[in-house]
């Protein structure tokens, strides 16, 4: 006991979220940033089609390609966070992701040819596959039990905010405009994330314990006793090892592993991608009386809804009734996500992630590619045929395959796919 301690306990100690309510803020911008790009075909395509510049009018084949090479960026993109994350750290990739983000809008706002509003698809499309990766790795990892849940679903949440507002912003501005709005939400995360702290886990494994302990410091507020929690971070660090390949044959990693990946799949065969990418021009092949671009609009309010709706039932439906009975936004859209993180083994969880990413970004690649093509040839009704029996297919995956998570914790889960039967941890 030194002068400093003192000799009366003046109560527990508590621990105060709002410094960490404004990192979780500050990086989800990027996710805001992630959902503004990839619903930015839907407003633009129906101009360009008709644009008077034929150096930059839009065919089919050019739709399809504008609407599509996102998604190649996200592939590339997600794949290169897996490297960053553990070399820069989970905030410089988050941060590193304005680079191409900024760069992209700009080629696209700037464009005087068609190959431009290609290239800088392309390169909004990289930010996003980073920001995807990198962003639930930190949120998760800065966040406290008691708030991890919710904190968990705000990732979803401002995507579906950043689409809401590129698809009201379509109702207003022109297609070079649309792109200029979109540098905003890339410059503010960056000038905020600067003044944010990396994630304790991260800096701890990388030998820098006073820095991560300061971290936490900053992030539970001065009140707080955080001694339990950083040693946890210490000793889970510790008891980590690297998966060889033999040890991905057995049931315990490779049947987490497929529920993922196939979860991942089956999540983008539904159609979602290419429905949001192209959605405006959807509505223009339909007789809705309303306007194609408020049916666009309307279409993102739900989505925010449906989002909201999920993240309260969440751990009070359980994720299976979620998945059975849901649509996308309030089911096959977090649900997914959040079941991937609670399944997937720690040790195995890197290599396990951008295989996930890699096979979703693919499929939605494929699907947007063809998507016009398609409805050129036979109409809409054939893709969302296809699409509804990929939803029937969806519900009889869940019903064999996914367990109910709910309620459980990760030892429980990992007990499940280690004994193939059972959530219940024997003594013995």
């Amino acid at each position: 006991m030194d002068e400093n301690t003192p000799l009366i306990n003046t109560g527990p100690a508590r621990t105060s979220n709002s410094r960490l309510f404004l990192a979780v803020f500050s990086a989800v911008l990027g996710n805001f940033n992630f959902g503004f790009a990839m619903v930015y075909p839907s407003p633009v395509i129906p101009q360009l089609r008709v644009i008077d510049n034929p150096h930059l009018r839009l065919d089919t084949q050019q739709v399809a390609w504008f609407g599509s090479i996102f998604s190649l960026g996200a592939v590339s993109g997600g794949l290169g966070a897996m490297l960053l994350n553990d070399r820069m750290g989970r905030k410089l990739s988050i941060m590193a992701s304005a680079v191409p983000s900024s760069v992209g809008y700009l080629v696209m706002g700037a464009a005087q040819e068609v190959w431009m509003l290609h290239l800088g698809r392309f390169l909004t499309g990289i930010a996003a596959g980073m920001t995807a990766a990198s962003i639930p790795v930190y949120v998760s990892e800065i966040s406290h039990p008691a708030v991890r849940g919710v904190l968990g679903s705000t990732p979803q949440m401002t995507g579906v905010c950043g689409s809401l507002v590129l698809y009201a912003l379509g109702l207003v501005l022109p297609w070079r405009w649309l792109a200029v709005a979109g540098e905003v939400p890339a410059v503010l995360m960056v000038l905020l994330l600067c003044f944010m702290p990396d994630s304790p886990r991260y800096l701890i494994a990388q030998g820098k314990e006073d820095r991560a302990h300061r971290a936490l410091v900053w992030l539970r507020g001065p009140g707080a006793d955080i001694t339990s929690e950083f040693n946890r971070i210490k000793q889970s660090i510790a008891a980590q090892s690297r998966v060889s390949w033999a040890e991905l044959g057995k049931p315990f990693y490779y049947k987490p592993i497929l529920i993922s990946v196939v979860m991942r799949f089956l999540q983008q065969m539904t159609g979602i991608t290419p429905i949001l990418v192209y959605l405006e021009p959807i509505f223009h092949l339909t007789r809705v009386s309303l306007e194609p671009r408020y049916d666009a609009t309307l279409v993102g309010a739900v989505r925010l809804l449906s989002v909201i709706i999920a993240a309260s039932l969440m751990d009070k439906a359980g994720r299976k009734a979620l998945l059975f009975t849901s649509g996308y936004a309030m089911g096959w859209g977090p649900i997914t996500w959040l079941l991937m993180s609670e399944v997937l083994p720690l040790s195995a969880r890197g290599v396990a992630s951008g295989l996930c990413v890699g096979v979703s970004w693919v499929t939605a690649f494929v699907l947007s590619q063809l998507f016009m093509h398609v409805v050129e040839a036979w109409g809409l009704f054939l893709p969302f045929l296809f699409f509804c029996v990929v939803c029937v297919i969806n519900i009889i995956f869940t019903a064999v395959c996914v367990p109910e998570t709910r309620g459980r914790s990760l030892e429980e889960i990992e007990n499940y796919f280690r004994t193939g039967r059972t959530f219940t941890i024997s003594e013995t």
